[in-house]
């Protein structure tokens, strides 16, 4: 994870360089719009979805550098999301990764515009011709993460967390709400790695069920993390959902309920990977992590 978040760095950096002649003039025309949008994708955070895609790709032995853009146009996506879930009409954060939110380093106006300009990169990003050699790759690439980003996926999950402090979530509701806003770029990122291997539906198919496992066993653990969690370790503030009054597993079945189904999520992520085999043990681990984080 280490080295896949490495690469995503330096391609990240690249593809967020001004468009000038010279160290010199970009250091003297960088604008608080561009500043904004490095210090919100740059220096920071697991890159745990470019992860997913590039391992989910690597099944079907696509390299890593052919999978690297779209899983930076994936990143972007992930980071314009934060952004904006931190602003003052969302979640109201002001620690984001051990240090201030984009609105807080900078102002309101240049955060919500960041994100927007990090929403639209990702685009350009995943519909170049450097996404892909195959057009028609590129194609359904953009499709899916159109899908998994807009308004039938993570930004309606959003609006539905946001109207569960407004009136209490029953289970269902609460797994379907977290499926959308934080499932549905795991989604992506493994049927992205299918899409780039030219896989065949059941392995797309079974990389699909782990994704959904995978989504649901990491937000379960962020759940955990901020219920019973250290804000210093984690980097952002801790027990904040039960104080907004959040929809959580945890808050539904309780701090041992919600571990037993952290662990049953986990088991089922790693037998939809029983197709792979012995390929498939990185992605495996991947499940155990989230599961076992402390941050």
């Amino acid at each position: 994870m280490d080295r896949v978040a490495e690469l995503v760095e330096r391609r990240l950096t690249a593809l967020l360089a001004p468009a000038t002649a010279s160290p010199k003039e970009s250091h003297e025309t960088a604008s608080p719009l561009s500043e904004a949008m490095r210090y919100a994708a740059l220096g920071g955070g697991k890159r745990l979805r470019p992860f997913l895609l590039i391992e989910s790709a690597r099944l079907f032995g696509v390299p890593e550098q052919t999978s690297l853009y779209p899983a930076c146009a994936l990143e972007c996506i992930h980071c314009y999301s934060l952004v904006h879930d931190d602003l003052p009409a969302m979640d109201d954060d002001a620690l984001r990764r051990g240090r201030p939110t984009v609105h807080v380093a900078f102002d309101e106006a240049t955060a919500i515009l960041a994100g927007d300009s990090l929403l639209t990169l990702a685009f350009e990003i995943v519909s170049g011709p450097q996404s892909h050699n195959d057009p028609a790759i590129r194609a359904e690439l953009t499709y899916l993460l159109a899908q998994a980003s807009g308004w039938q996926g993570m930004a309606l999950g959003q609006a539905l967390d946001l109207a569960a402090e407004q009136r209490p979530f029953s289970l269902d509701e609460t797994r379907a709400m977290q499926k959308l806003k934080t499932g549905a770029l795991f989604r992506f990122a493994c049927e992205a790695g299918a899409v780039l291997g030219c896989a065949d539906e059941p392995s797309r198919t079974a990389l699909v069920r782990y994704a959904s496992a995978f989504g649901q066993a990491f937000q379960l653990a962020d759940d955990l993390l901020d219920a019973q969690g250290d804000a210093d370790a984690m980097g952002k503030a801790a027990s904040k959902d039960a104080e907004r009054g959040k929809a959580t597993l945890v808050g539904l079945l309780g701090i041992e309920g919600a571990k037993g189904r952290l662990a049953g999520l986990v088991a089922e992520a790693e037998e939809a990977l029983d197709p792979f085999g012995e390929q498939a043990a990185t992605l495996i681990e991947a499940a155990r992590f989230v599961a076992e984080r402390r941050s």
